[in-house]
């Protein structure tokens, strides 16, 4: 990747002796993606009134530290010298995963991209799918499992999405977790943080009892949507297809091809990170 310096962006630090210029590859943000992210960050720890240093280093130049690396797919020592030293880009990382403020991005960005779809801002629908991911040699034996069915030792991506593809929740487990058992947490999760979800669909692959599981205990409404008898290969299914087409969007960052991570929350950010950089890119279109 190439990159070329631009004008000392808004969000460098005022300390900063003269500025800088932040780095440009084809994962970096633009000027108008950088609008809309910048309010959504978490407000630096020295404004919360609890003392401590102000930031050293550009915040912009750290969220595209970040996206580097989720769209590269490389460790976070192979970071280039233009962004910030990858021990404070990682401990950034790391400090917004657990304070959730990736999933925060995520639901302010799918809502202002529903409203502007000309849909209400709160989803009735939902549609759940898994996927399974290898792991890299690198994972201890401990974090991952083994998936049978797809012959891959890795995990799990357990996803909810609304109609439009976009991404309401994510559980994420080891592989050797079935469908049927993850889709209870998953579903959980959803109507935990979506009251207005009335219907959902998934694919053949999970239980036949979770429809009634989720009605009697979710108050949701389920439909099995399964294969057509005596098909062979792939085909289109209604609904399913929308799902697997979140899974492509998430599978173009090569963070998210391969698990690289040990830590649930971490790999639940790396989706969320490849989200946001789906979805930023299309509000910046418009």
């Amino acid at each position: 990747m190439t990159s070329s310096p631009i004008p000392p962006c808004p969000s460098c630090p005022p300390h900063a002796a003269g500025g800088h210029g932040c780095a440009v590859y084809s994962s970096s943000v633009t000027d108008a993606e950088s609008r809309t992210l910048e309010p959504l960050l978490p407000a630096p720890g020295s404004t919360a009134g609890r003392g401590g240093r102000p930031e050293k280093h550009c915040r912009r130049l750290i969220v595209d530290a970040i996206l580097y690396i989720v769209r590269g797919g490389m460790a976070w020592r192979q970071l280039p010298v233009e962004f910030p030293p990858s021990g404070t880009v990682y401990a950034v990382f790391a400090r917004w995963s657990h304070s959730g403020a990736w999933q925060h991005i995520v639901d302010a960005l799918r809502d202002r991209l529903r409203v502007r779809d000309g849909r209400d801002r709160c989803p009735t629908a939902a549609i759940i799918g898994s996927q399974t991911v290898p792991d890299a040699d690198t994972v201890p034996r401990s974090s991952r499992g083994w998936d049978g069915g797809k012959r891959t030792n890795g995990v799990k991506r357990h996803i909810a999405v609304d109609v439009n593809g976009l991404l309401l929740a994510v559980v994420v487990t080891v592989a050797s977790i079935q469908d049927r058992d993850a889709a209870h947490r998953l579903l959980a999760a959803l109507r935990g943080r979506f009251s207005t979800v009335r219907l959902a669909w998934a694919d053949g692959g999970h239980h036949a009892r979770l429809p009634a599981w989720a009605k009697d205990v979710l108050a949701l409404a389920m439909q099995i949507i399964k294969r057509i008898p005596g098909s062979t290969g792939f085909h289109v299914r209604p609904r399913v297809w929308v799902v697997e087409r979140s899974f492509a969007w998430i599978n173009k960052h090569g963070r998210c091809v391969r698990d690289y991570e040990t830590r649930p929350d971490h790999r639940e950010a790396m989706v969320h990170i490849a989200t946001i950089a789906t979805m930023t890119r299309r509000l910046a279109r418009t």
